[in-house]
């Protein structure tokens, strides 16, 4: 399964909404390490299909949610369950060490 794009307007729905845990990926164009890590990212949403739903949010092309959480430095990933941030991890990572804390965290 791949990413899944999330905005503004679709927040609600496909991460607070959601019944199956979803990792918010908030990144940006002209960040590095937020390209370095997409790929890791993309793989682990197919390895990890039906576990997790792994969503990428622009935070250039979607401001009010990373304002209204509080995002200040991205790569950020932020783990959503039952509507609830219950992890995050700043920072890129090679695709092990994201996969592990991931699993470790679902």
């Amino acid at each position: 399964m791949a990413t899944v794009k999330v905005t503004d307007a679709s927040f609600q729905r496909d991460v607070l909404d959601s019944e199956t845990p979803v990792l918010v990926d908030f990144w940006a164009d002209w960040c590095g390490p937020c390209k370095m890590i997409a790929p890791a990212l993309e793989e682990i949403s197919d390895e990890l299909a039906g576990k997790v739903v792994i969503a990428k949010m622009d935070i250039m092309e979607n401001t009010d949610t990373p304002a209204q959480i509080g995002v200040q430095s991205i790569p950020l990933m932020v783990l959503y369950k039952n509507g609830k941030p219950v992890a995050q991890r700043l920072g890129a990572a090679p695709k092990g060490q994201l996969k592990a804390w991931l699993e470790s965290e679902l």
